[in-house]
C-alpha cells in the first residue's frame, strides 16, 4: 500500500523514524509502508481526559495514531482551566471526554477520538479487548489497580491478542512517572503498591496540644474546632462559607502558637486533600507515556524497561530502572502475601490496618479462612452475623501461619494473606 507523503506533511518528523530502521529498532522492524498503516490502525484507548489525559490526546494525535478512544466520568470545573489546556470557560459543566475529543479532532481533522462519559468499572472485557493499547492519565490508586486487575484476568496465553499493553503515567506537584506493564508477563502496578504508599496521618494530640506546622493548624480546624462548634452542620468542602470558616479558625490557632504560613488557598487543599498540579509535570509524563505507546504500536524502538522517574522540585532529574514481579503479588503472582501481626490486636484493628497497609491498601475487605467467615462487609445479615469477631483477638481467630482471603468491592480479585505473629 502506498502512503500519500504529501498529506502526511503533519507528520513528516514521525515518518524520519518510520522510514528507516535505527541501531536500536526491533529485528522484525519494517520500514516504510507497513509501519505507518500499523500507528494508523492501532486502536489506543486513554483513561482519564484530565491533567495528564489532556496532554496525552494532543501528543497522539500529532503522533500518527488515527483510532483514539478517551473514558472519563468528570464533568469540567472552573479550577481545570489553569492547566488542561483542551478546555475554556464555556465548556464549564461539560464532559471532559466529550469536550476533549471535539476539540483534538478540531484541530487534526484526520484523527478520530471516540469519547465515553463515564466509569472504567461500567466496561466489561469485551470493550478493552478492542485496544492494542491502554494509556492511563488517572489520578486514582484504585482506579489504576482496577484496570491493571482486569487486564491481568483477561491474558489467555494461546492467545497472545488479549495481552493489552498497560502505559501509566502519574504526578503529584513537581514528580511524576510513567511505566510500561505487560500484563502477567512484566511487573503490573499491584507488584507496585508499596511505591505509593498512603500518607501517613496526623495523631490527634498533635494537633490538639502541640501543633508544629500550618497544615496541624487547618486539621485541627477541620477535625476538632467543627466538631465542637459546628457538629450540626455537614462539612461541605466545596462551600466558601464552611472553608472561610475553617480558614479563620485555623489562622487563629496558628497565631496562637506562632506558626507563619496559614493562608486561604492552604486551608482549601488541605481540607479537600488537593494535591498542586503542575502543567510542566503533566506535560513530560505525557510525552513519556506517549512515546512508549509510539514505540509499542511500531517497533521502532525498545520499550522502556519499565518504570521511569521523574522530579523536578529541586533540580530536573529522572532515573529508569526495572520493577521485578513478585511471586506473591495478589495480581499477577500466585503466592500469598505474608503480613505480620500482634496476634493480640482485635479484628477490627487488623481491618482498619488493611487501609494503612502500603501492599494492601483496601478500604472495606470481607475475610475469611478456608473454613470460617472472619467478617462480611455486607449484606447486612451476615454482616450482622458476623460483627462479634470484630472484638475478638486475631490469635483468638486464625492461626500462625494461616492464609486468609481478602475481597474489596472495588477490586475484582481476591487478594490472599499469610498472617504471620510477631514473636
Amino acid at each position: 500500500m502506498a502512503i500519500d507523503y504529501a498529506a502526511r506533511r503533519r507528520y513528516r518528523h514521525i515518518d524520519k523514524f518510520l522510514n528507516k530502521p535505527g541501531p536500536s529498532t526491533d529485528p522484525d522492524f519494517v520500514a516504510g509502508a507497513p509501519t505507518i498503516t500499523a500507528l494508523e490502525e492501532s486502536k489506543v484507548l486513554v483513561i482519564g481526559a484530565g491533567g495528564l489525559g489532556c496532554e496525552i490526546l494532543k501528543n497522539l494525535a500529532m503522533s500518527g495514531f488515527k483510532d483514539i478512544h478517551v473514558i472519563d466520568m468528570d464533568i469540567i470545573d472552573v479550577s481545570n482551566l489553569n492547566r488542561q489546556f483542551l478546555f475554556r470557560k464555556d465548556d464549564v459543566g461539560k464532559s471532559k471526554a466529550e469536550v476533549a475529543a471535539a476539540c483534538v479532532m478540531k484541530r487534526c481533522k484526520d484523527v478520530k477520538i471516540t469519547p465515553f462519559n463515564g466509569k472504567i468499572q461500567d466496561k466489561d472485557e469485551d470493550f478493552y479487548m478492542q485496544f492494542k493499547i491502554i494509556i492511563c492519565g488517572l489520578d486514582s490508586i484504585e482506579a489504576r489497580r482496577w484496570i491493571n486487575a482486569t487486564l491481568v484476568s483477561m491474558v489467555d496465553m494461546d492467545n497472545p491478542e488479549s495481552l493489552k499493553p498497560l502505559v501509566d503515567g502519574g504526578t503529584e506537584g513537581f514528580k511524576g512517572q510513567a511505566r510500561v506493564i505487560l500484563p502477567t508477563l512484566t511487573s503490573c502496578i499491584e507488584c507496585q503498591l508499596d511505591m505509593h504508599a498512603p500518607r501517613a496521618a496526623v495523631p490527634l494530640c498533635t494537633l490538639a496540644t502541640i501543633p508544629r506546622q500550618p497544615e496541624h493548624c487547618i486539621e485541627w480546624a477541620k477535625i476538632i474546632a467543627w466538631e465542637e462548634h459546628r457538629k450540626d452542620t455537614v462539612l461541605d468542602t466545596d462551600d466558601p462559607e464552611h472553608t472561610t470558616w475553617l480558614y479563620d479558625k485555623a489562622l487563629n490557632r496558628a497565631n496562637e502558637f506562632n506558626i507563619p504560613g496559614v493562608t486561604y488557598q492552604m486551608t482549601q487543599g488541605v481540607v479537600k486533600n488537593i494535591i498542586p498540579a503542575i502543567a510542566s509535570t503533566n506535560a513530560i509524563i505525557a510525552a513519556a507515556c506517549c512515546n512508549e505507546a509510539f514505540k509499542l504500536a511500531t517497533t521502532c524502538n525498545p520499550n522502556l524497561s519499565n518504570y521511569m522517574m521523574y522530579t523536578g522540585d529541586d533540580s530536573i532529574y529522572t532515573y529508569t530502572f526495572e520493577h521485578e514481579q513478585k511471586p506473591d503479588c495478589p495480581v499477577c503472582g500466585n503466592l500469598a502475601k505474608t503480613i505480620t501481626v500482634n496476634p493480640n490486636h482485635t479484628l477490627q484493628q487488623f481491618i482498619e490496618s488493611l487501609g494503612e497497609r502500603p501492599e494492601a491498601q483496601l478500604k472495606k475487605p470481607t475475610l475469611r479462612t478456608e473454613s470460617t467467615s472472619l467478617y462480611f462487609q455486607s449484606p447486612p445479615s451476615l454482616e450482622e452475623q458476623t460483627r462479634p469477631n470484630l472484638s475478638k483477638r486475631l490469635g483468638e481467630l486464625v492461626a500462625d501461619g494461616e492464609e486468609i482471603g481478602v475481597s474489596d468491592p472495588a477490586f475484582t480479585i481476591d487478594f490472599k494473606f499469610k498472617l504471620v505473629f510477631q514473636a
